[in-house]
């Protein structure tokens, strides 16, 4: 048994029956025509044999009574993969459309609190006899980091702890008593650390009192971000968007701009964005705010818990030039940065571990029921580096990966790019009273980097990615 931290508690709590806290991780997988026959029981035998060095997926909540403190993990529960690992078929032609619809499907419903909080799809129906594999974990389990050396795991890219494949054993599930005495003392251990929690707080702040960086007038900040056909009450239905670009173009556009992938990241979001907000608002007057994940343990061996920290970022719609976007996008994800490294990257997350958890979820619900909007963000966009090297699952290539998180309370879309060898792959996940098709801003981003090629003067044509699924 282990407590969750207070940072993944509220990312449990902050669940609603319209804002699941669910993550997607995608992989699609070429088979060779003599393993034609792979089929889901031969999946399930491939994550059987790889479940021990998945410690996560063994993993069950386990609440404690009265709510007296945040809940814990039973490691080494019961696991059942004719629950967990499930079939999905595709309509013809199986195309990247129709894969991205019926992952718009399988994160519309939130998972189960009762079992291991994950499930897996075996998509069949792929064009080229191809599958895919649609993870889905939920955020208290899993960042973006973690989540990633987990994929790593499954795609045998990563050891892991070496152990007999057969030594697991189901742990006994806790009594009522045991769970009271455990949160009495885990309490007592978070009064004896408050000390350096406000000692690290008294050092971020004199930070900041003494810091000589001012804001511009004109930079997005906290509790200003602006109405948007994005930011509305959530539905619980989800779609789903993905588009491939060229790594090797993202590169050699950022050279050229001197700018970091991140920041390419960021403008093409813009771009896109000030696209669809003039054809859905009929105005990009102002700066949006985005939420940017930045993770402050990037061990390669983490595969559980969350270590990042939110990080608000002004995203120039406003800006009519495309290479102003990019320059733009660049100075507000460095102030961005600054500000945090102030503070401190760890503020919100040690003071999470105090967060009463009967209120915190009252909270949060009463947010995820508000029809007020969202005056704090617009939207989250995250960029997480992923594999360099293609991976395997049962002997059969992964082509692509993709990625996405969940939405929060009054911000219907999210970003998340996630690369992969030679790739950079785009996925956004909205709600369903947000556009009729996702791939608006899918369309729309891969436009405005040709836009930002061209007027960079490097060759609009963009590099035809052979192994990926083509585009919608």
């Amino acid at each position: 048994m282990k407590r969750l931290s207070g940072w993944d508690a509220v990312l449990l709590y902050s669940e609603a029956p319209n804002v699941h806290m669910h993550t997607l991780k995608i992989a699609v997988i070429e088979l060779d025509p003599d393993r034609r026959g792979f089929d889901i029981e031969a999946f399930r035998r491939v994550i059987h044999s790889r479940l021990y060095l998945l410690e996560p997926f063994c993993y069950q909540l386990v609440d404690i009574p009265f709510k007296l403190h945040h809940p814990m993990w039973r490691e080494n529960c019961d696991v059942d993969l004719n629950y967990h690992v499930r079939p999905w078929r595709l309509p013809a032609p199986g195309g990247r459309r129709e894969l991205d619809e019926a992952i718009g499907e399988i994160a519309s419903t939130p998972l189960k609190r009762d079992r291991p909080l994950w499930e897996m799809y075996f998509v069949e129906g792929l064009t080229d006899g191809r599958i895919a594999v649609v993870g889905k974990i939920h955020h208290a389990l899993a960042d973006g980091v973690a989540a990633a050396n987990l994929l790593a795991r499954g795609m045998d890219l990563a050891s892991g702890p070496e152990r007999d494949r057969d030594s697991y054993t189901p742990d006994p599930a806790p009594t009522r008593a045991a769970l009271l005495r455990s949160a009495f003392a885990d309490h007592l251990r978070h009064v004896g650390r408050i000390p350096r929690t406000v000692g690290y707080t008294v050092r971020g702040l004199n930070r900041v009192r003494r810091s000589s960086r001012k804001l511009s007038p004109d930079l997005a900040r906290p509790f200003e971000a602006p109405p948007t056909f994005m930011n509305h009450h959530l539905t619980p239905q989800r779609k789903f968007a993905t588009a491939t670009l060229a790594l090797a173009d993202i590169k050699e556009t950022c050279k050229h701009l001197g700018v970091t992938i991140n920041d390419m990241v960021l403008a093409l979001s813009a771009g896109g964005l000030r696209k669809l907000l003039l054809r859905h608002d009929g105005s990009a007057d102002h700066p949006l705010v985005a939420s940017v994940p930045v993770s402050y343990d990037r061990s390669p061996d983490r595969i559980s818990g969350n270590y990042f920290t939110g990080m608000l970022v002004g995203l120039p719609v406003d800006a009519p030039d495309p290479l102003e976007r990019v320059q733009r996008a660049h100075d507000y994800a460095n102030d961005a940065k600054e500000s945090q490294n102030l503070l401190g990257p760890e503020f919100v997350t040690r003071w999470a571990a105090y967060f009463p958890p009967a209120q915190t979820e009252a909270l949060f619900r009463r947010l995820a029921d508000s029809k007020e909007r969202n005056k704090m963000m617009n939207l989250n966009v995250s960029n997480v580096p992923g594999p360099r090297e293609h991976g395997r699952v049962g002997g059969a290539l992964v082509t692509e990966i993709y990625s996405v998180g969940p939405l929060t309370a009054g911000c219907a879309v999210n970003i998340t790019v996630w690369s992969y060898v030679d790739q950079l792959n785009i996925s956004v996940l909205c709600d369903g009273a947000t556009m009729d098709d996702p791939h608006e801003i899918t369309d729309a981003m891969i436009e405005e980097f040709v836009e930002v090629r061209t007027a960079a003067g490097l060759s609009e044509q963009l590099t035809v990615i052979e192994a990926a699924l083509a585009q919608a």
